[in-house]
């Protein structure tokens, strides 16, 4: 018996956490195995695309890496919209930027995608001596608000495939059975695509 063909979902991700979160460093390590000790920030958003095969779909990512610094927030909505995946990452060794991520949770639940897949990203686990937010906290804190928990480290690669990998799995699992393409971008990501360059 011929086995059904798999299925391909096409699912726009954005990032989104402060300046020097790892943002971007956590997508590059994703796409192209990289690290950079030193990154530059990223100016508005910048794209990327990586496919990965599960068992049960072939998921396409559009990825939107937004800026964190915070002249470049009132941009977020224009990626954030039409997502159907959202990473918001901080940093354990600044309390600061985990209450940064908390207002990107809120301001997201706002937006009101309720199938939205939200990951609660602790970054730089790397830095542990240097610890600031508690792992028990964070993970509380995904839980009343509907997301899943990961420690991740762009530095030494820790949890970074299995981010992305957990994200396609939850995408997958809530989409129906379907042979075709499915398409979670918005119609207008192929003209933004044209408009911005991916700066690192």
């Amino acid at each position: 018996m011929a086995r059904p063909a798999n299925r391909i979902i096409n699912a726009k991700l954005v990032l989104l956490g402060d300046m020097g979160t790892g943002k971007t460093s956590l997508v590059l390590r994703f796409i192209k195995g990289q690290f950079f000790d030193s990154q530059e920030p990223t100016i508005g958003a910048a794209f990327f695309t990586q496919i990965l095969s599960l068992a049960e779909a072939t998921v396409k990512f559009d990825i939107w890496d937004t800026a964190g610094q915070e002249r470049y927030h009132s941009l977020a909505p224009m990626y954030y919209r039409g997502a159907a995946a959202a990473v918001v990452v901080y940093d354990i060794s600044s309390v600061d930027t985990f209450v940064r991520a908390k207002k990107w949770v809120e301001e997201l639940q706002k937006q009101g995608n309720t199938n939205l897949v939200m990951a609660l990203v602790a970054n730089k686990s790397d830095l542990d001596p240097k610890r600031e937010v508690q792992n028990e906290d964070a993970e509380q804190f995904a839980q009343e608000n509907g997301m899943f928990f990961i420690e991740t480290s762009a530095k030494t690669a820790q949890n970074i495939n299995n981010l992305f990998f957990e994200i396609a799995k939850r995408l997958a699992r809530a989409l129906p059975l379907r042979t075709n393409g499915i398409n979670l971008s918005s119609e207008k990501e192929e003209k933004r695509r044209k408009r911005f360059c991916c700066i690192g």
